[in-house]
């Protein structure tokens, strides 16, 4: 399945869950290979954010994702939009700390993103097929992982007193995601409600924007949507945590009361499990390749870095190489010092490393990738061009530049084309597509 993202940009604006602050949020289109992106610009500088399992915080009737910069609450419900829509690449802009709540369900996001216009990317879209099953419990509450050639989610939801147990079985895609599951609305038990406050959560809540129990009575603006609608909501958020993994995902989980904080710690052990997978194993020695793919699969440090790019002092802009993602994929790093040379005078008094040597930083560790496909042996990769660069922050000294490249396309065997990204503390400092010509030498 191809990668999407929107034609356009749409917006909506509505009051935060939690703060209780009104909020505009803005859907952008994105490049392929860009992901999803959060960006704050009520601060200053207009920092990114990109969500991921490793970002969590608070997760007290919502999810919330931070780093150094800041922090945004109540994601789930944008994010399990993007996912039911299998929308992977786009800029969500917004004007404050949390997300809005509108009427507690998926819904507007959803149709917003399809007033948007959906439309494919080149590449192809990163699923990950669970390989065994995995399980976490807390109490009586529990989730199951299991391999599965789909993403199905089979869900019992129940309040502390047993009331209102509900039971639903679906296989998520795009259409049972917009009709079953996105206009499901979040839902709170009554007792509840003074605790949050008193700790300051639910501000902004409303009948406007959430389905009230209070013994049994169902306190609502409106009927409700479906008989078993508190299960369905209970998967949308399932559907919106599981998206922090980065990627689709195809597995069936099982879920008996889920929550926020359950539904995080599945979605890390399965990170786990997906980066575990992706670890490059040896070849038997006998193999006529071993010698190379020793090369990939061990530590690939400085050495094996000098030994693969011609590059040397002071033009060498890798340091090491962290993981190899596949075979068209790596992440790499450079610590960035005072020592550099060309902290001289760009700028003195100010030193912040130059664009171009980021690109050069993303050229060289996807020649490293290129070389990756030929062994290593006997070739060279040039650098021919690049497009569509941008860059978002300032790199100085301090800083570890994380350098994530991917190949998007080979021409025969000679052409490749790349996507990179130089990033700081898991935000984007700058992007660009590479196109490399590999050559033999003798």
């Amino acid at each position: 399945m191809k990668q999407r993202t929107i034609s356009r940009e749409i917006s909506i604006q509505g009051v935060g869950l939690h703060r209780g602050k009104m909020v505009k949020l803005t859907f952008k289109p994105a490049h392929a290979n860009e992901g999803i992106i959060f960006r704050r610009i009520d601060l200053y500088g207009k920092p990114e954010l990109r969500p991921h399992i490793s970002q969590i915080g608070d997760l007290v009737r919502g999810t919330t994702i931070c780093s150094k910069d800041m922090q945004i609450h109540t994601i789930e419900h944008v994010l399990s939009a993007l996912s039911g829509m299998q929308i992977d690449n786009i800029i969500i802009e917004i004007d404050g700390e949390e997300l809005p709540i509108l009427d507690g369900s998926a819904k507007f996001f959803a149709n917003l993103l399809y007033e948007a216009e959906p439309v494919d990317l080149e590449g192809e879209q990163k699923i990950f097929k669970l390989q065994s099953p995995l399980s976490v419990t807390q109490g009586n509450r529990s989730l199951i992982a299991l391999p599965y050639d789909g993403f199905k989610i089979t869900c019992t939801s129940a309040d502390d007193r047993g009331i209102h147990t509900q039971h639903l079985s679906l296989d998520i895609n795009a259409e049972s995601y917009l009709s079953d599951i996105a206009p499901s609305r979040t839902f709170a038990i009554y007792e509840d409600i003074e605790p949050l406050l008193q700790c300051g959560k639910v501000q902004g809540a409303s009948l406007d924007s959430a389905i009230l129990i209070k013994g049994n009575q169902i306190l609502s603006k409106e009927p409700l949507r479906y008989g078993d609608e508190f299960v369905r909501h209970k998967i949308l958020d399932i559907i919106g945590d599981m998206a922090l993994l980065g990627m689709g995902l195809q597995c069936h989980i099982v879920a008996v009361r889920p929550g926020h904080a359950l539904n995080a710690e599945l979605t890390k052990k399965i990170w786990e499990q997906y980066k575990e997978s992706t670890k490059p194993h040896p070849s038997p020695k006998n193999n006529l390749t071993a010698r190379a793919t020793i090369v990939e699969d061990a530590d690939f440090d400085i050495v094996k870095v000098l030994n693969t790019l011609p590059h040397r002092y002071p033009f060498i802009m890798v340091d090491r190489v962290v993981e190899f993602m596949g075979d068209d994929g790596l992440r790499a790093i450079k610590n960035v010092t005072i020592n550099e040379p060309y902290f001289l005078g760009h700028y003195p008094g100010h030193p912040v490393m130059p664009g171009v040597l980021q690109i050069e930083a993303m050229a060289q560790a996807a020649g490293i990738l290129m070389l990756k496909r030929y062994q290593y042996e006997q070739r060279l990769a040039y650098f021919m061009s690049c497009d569509r660069v941008k860059f978002r922050r300032q790199v100085t000294p301090g800083d570890q530049l994380e350098i994530v490249v991917q190949i998007i396309k080979y021409r025969g065997d000679k052409i490749g084309i790349a996507s990179g990204e130089c990033r700081v503390n898991g935000q984007i400092a700058s992007s660009a597509e590479l196109m490399f010509s590999v050559v033999k030498y003798s």
